[in-house]
């Protein structure tokens, strides 16, 4: 992760990092009141009580492996701990093989500002990019497509509002095809008020890439603003449900003083976060790094 990134995500988790500095004292002993405080500290981070218990039990275990007697000794076996949990255990888009990333999540976390971010940085790493403007359900979707897709100078596929999705996505598997693209994104619709419907409509945008490209590699990632905190949870797991996910997009974590949403997340569902947002250029989303994550963490 950049320089300049992780300064962004130290300062964004600043104020999460305080609370949980704050409980590694120089000089005083690990006792049962560091855990106790070190537990408060992950449970108003957002982690969530079963998931700061595990953190806490991990840690435990570590520290009596290393015979470790002083609190400030426990720092750095604590970002251990968390890095080790939020390392995502297999790599993401293979480089041998075309990709397409379906991108859901519900309207307002920043799903089409993410798409828009994560084709200005593939663009930048010398990928060719096409977006898909599937989300056909809501009014001028496309049309935020559009700027962004402008803006990354790359070429996008859309239809009419209230076309059929998967249509868009057949049609941008053949353009993209034709134009021989690394990479697809599509956007999809936001709406989680009709589960069966999204999961219906989903599974037919699955065939129709399994069908039109099927060396493609193909994630399906959530993106969640962080600053919804426990909310986040609940919106993951309906998605969870819905679509089967592959992984997470975490926007606005710059603008929480509860990153430990992140681990929440991750244990939640049990998937990796592939993208942290930390601000508002175009460059500020990137991937996700487990170690520089637990440093600015703490």
């Amino acid at each position: 992760m950049a320089f300049a990134l992780f300064e962004k995500l130290k300062q964004g988790l600043s104020r999460t990092g305080s609370a949980l500095q704050g409980v590694f004292s120089g000089g005083e002993r690990i006792d049962d009141a560091f855990y106790d405080e070190l537990e408060e500290a992950l449970i108003l981070a957002d982690t969530g009580m079963d998931t700061a218990e595990e953190i806490l039990d991990a840690l435990k275990s570590r520290i009596d492996e290393q015979k470790l007697k002083e609190r400030d000794e426990a720092r750095l076996t604590l970002k251990a701990v968390l890095a080790d949990r939020m390392q995502p255990q297999t790599p993401f888009l293979a480089e041998s093989s075309p990709a397409v990333l379906l991108i859901v999540g519900v309207n307002g976390v920043g799903k089409t500002t993410s798409i828009g971010k994560l084709a200005a940085y593939y663009t930048a790493a010398g990928k060719k990019v096409m977006m898909a403007a599937a989300d056909t359900f809501r009014a001028a979707a496309a049309e935020q497509l559009s700027v962004w897709a402008e803006r990354a100078g790359v070429p996008i596929v859309k239809h009419g509002e209230g076309a059929d999705p998967a249509a868009v996505v057949f049609d941008a598997c053949a353009s993209c095809k034709a134009k021989g693209c690394d990479l697809l994104l599509c956007d999809t619709a936001g709406r989680l008020h009709n589960k069966k419907n999204l999961m219906n409509e989903l599974e037919k945008i699955r065939r129709v890439i399994a069908k039109e490209m099927p060396q493609a590699q193909v994630e399906v990632l959530l993106v969640i603003d962080a600053t919804t905190g426990q909310n986040a949870i609940a919106q993951a797991k309906a998605f969870s449900e819905a679509t089967g996910l592959t992984g997470v997009i975490l926007t606005k974590l710059d603008g929480t003083a509860k990153g430990g949403v992140a681990i929440a997340v991750r244990d939640a569902l049990g998937i990796p976060v592939r993208f942290v947002g930390v601000g508002e250029g175009v460059d500020d989303l990137q991937p996700f790094d487990a170690e520089a994550f637990a440093e600015a963490l703490l």
